[in-house]
């Protein structure tokens, strides 16, 4: 909205064409984002605590979290509420893939809340029931899955792309990229679920991916930059880094309050849609397997659930894990809460750099 605004102050006033530039636009996003977050937080708190809208501890899970019980929750629909304001006021909204990024983050911010919904307002501990959840998570990541398959006629943007390789690629055909596309949007999501567990440990990692995958999407939709650095050049794809830096923005207000000892924790509605997000800008800038080693926090809180279930299974009941997801093993192994965090965003730190690396690195 506001770009249109600049566009048309602009034929009158040349200063105003400052706003065409990407780069300042993101910047303007994360700020503007940021400020909402602040702004909103308290209300929002108060608004969920007033409603009772608090935070089930499981009772078999580490005993300094049993404190947190009726901290509230969902306030993931803070992060939500500013990403797409801040979206809408600095994004091109002629701009496709800015509506398909919106689109699946509210779709799957929407499951989450329902999810959310059921737990602390009807007391039901399972919420939403797994298979109807992951059903509609499948709905939506299928939709944006054959949209964006039959939508793509360049063929570089159909390639797995394999990094620190300059000529590595492997076709995927329609098929095989919206089968692609599915598993990232739908996988990163549930990742990113499961890493939250602990004050702020999801929130963190989730920004610095987001402002590494901002410079992805900025060199992708720039055919000189993209060129240079042997990537695929995709058309509007820059104009996610908008949408990537309201998302900074938006996690690192929330941050604010969610850091220890957490006055707000993000829940379903926050985790899931975060996650999807990241997966689809990822599928769009033709960068999964970096987000994978960007990510790898989230990778090996999956794996570590995977591998617990299924070890639990095969040996009728012993456990590779004290406890699963990864934080809880080494909470429960003598670290504090804090330690686990704060390294593990460490680790994110390092992996990151690795992500970006492979610009250059071909």
């Amino acid at each position: 909205m506001l770009l249109l605004l600049a566009q048309w102050l602009s034929q009158d006033v040349r200063a105003f064409n400052v706003f065409n530039y990407i780069t300042l636009r993101a910047v303007l996003a994360a700020m503007t984002a940021l400020l909402i977050s602040f702004a909103a937080g308290p209300r929002v708190i108060r608004w969920l605590a007033a409603k009772k809208i608090g935070q089930a501890v499981r009772q078999d899970g580490p005993q300094t979290h049993l404190v947190k019980s009726g901290t509230p929750t969902m306030g993931g629909a803070l992060i939500l509420i500013a990403i797409g304001i801040t979206t809408l006021l600095w994004g091109d909204l002629a701009n496709r893939y800015i509506w398909v990024v919106l689109i699946v983050t509210m779709g799957f911010g929407a499951i989450g809340w329902y999810d959310d919904w059921k737990k602390v307002v009807y007391r039901d501990p399972k919420g939403l029931a797994s298979r109807w959840k992951y059903f509609w998570q499948s709905v939506i990541g299928l939709v944006v899955a054959v949209y964006l398959g039959m939508t793509t006629s360049v063929p570089a943007q159909m390639e797995l792309i394999v990094p620190f390789f300059k000529t590595v690629s492997y076709p995927l055909g329609v098929i095989g990229f919206i089968v692609l596309t599915y598993f990232v949007i739908v996988g990163t999501s549930n990742a990113v679920n499961l890493t939250d567990g602990l004050d702020g440990l999801a929130i963190m990692p989730t920004v610095m991916i987001a402002g590494a995958l901002a410079i992805f999407a900025y060199v992708a939709g720039n055919a000189v930059f993209a060129k240079y650095l042997l990537m695929p050049y995709i058309p509007g794809a820059g104009e996610l880094a908008v949408f990537l830096g309201a998302m900074a923005g938006a996690g690192l207000g929330f941050l604010w309050f969610n850091a220890y000892p957490a006055e707000v924790f993000m829940g379903d509605v926050g985790a899931l849609a975060l996650g999807a997000a990241l997966g689809t800008v990822a599928v769009i800038v033709r960068q999964e397997i970096v987000l994978a080693i960007m990510g790898g926090v989230f990778v090996a809180e999956t794996l570590s659930v995977a591998a617990q279930v299924l070890y639990f299974k095969a040996t009728g009941g012993k456990r590779i894990f004290r406890m699963a997801p990864l934080h809880h093993h080494y909470e429960l192994g003598g670290w504090k809460e804090t330690q686990v965090v704060v390294r593990f965003w460490i680790i994110t730190i390092m992996l990151v750099l690795v992500g970006l690396s492979t610009l250059k690195l071909r």
